[in-house]
């Protein structure tokens, strides 16, 4: 009795020339694209849909208006990527945009109570809490964006390598 073992290595090359492509591929085009995507969809979050990013309503404020855009336009236009080796990182620079994502408890400092204008109406308050309104993040249809174009990038890069050309 004999045993024979065959090992077929035809497109073995081809494999090869193709892991060394990805070894290679520039992946700054893909992660300018997917910060692009999700700087896009973080703008939306404040300025239309009013959710967080896995889809639940933000808390409504007394006066029933679109917080994220109430103090003007400084969370909006703070909203932007960056691209760095092999990272996107999307965010806002606004000294305040902790605030709204993550919540706060604003209390005095040096008085007993906090005074602010509401209405054109002083209040006073001991504390005043805001809830947290989380704008960054990566909602469900973020993520079937960010795979989709993910596909496309390998798939040019692949048909690249298939073709012998450049994607």
């Amino acid at each position: 009795m004999s045993i024979a073992i065959v090992v077929d290595t035809a497109g073995l090359d081809k494999l090869n020339a193709l892991t060394s492509r990805l070894d290679t591929a520039q992946t700054e085009e893909l992660l300018t694209d997917i910060g692009g995507l999700l700087e896009s969809s973080t703008r939306e979050r404040i300025s239309e849909t009013k959710t967080s990013p896995d889809g639940a309503a933000w808390p409504p404020n007394r006066a029933g208006t679109s917080i994220l855009l109430q103090s003007g336009r400084h969370l909006l236009d703070s909203i932007a990527f960056i691209v760095g080796g092999d990272q996107v990182e999307v965010g806002s620079s606004w000294e305040y945009a902790h605030v709204h994502q993550d919540g706060a408890t604003i209390t005095p400092k040096t008085a007993q109570r906090l005074a602010f204008k509401v209405g054109g109406r002083t209040v006073f308050a001991r504390k005043v809490t805001i809830p947290a309104r989380p704008f960054v993040g990566f909602s469900a249809e973020d993520r079937e964006k960010v795979e989709r174009l993910a596909t496309d990038w390998l798939g040019r890069l692949v048909g690249g390598a298939a073709g012998g050309g450049a994607p």
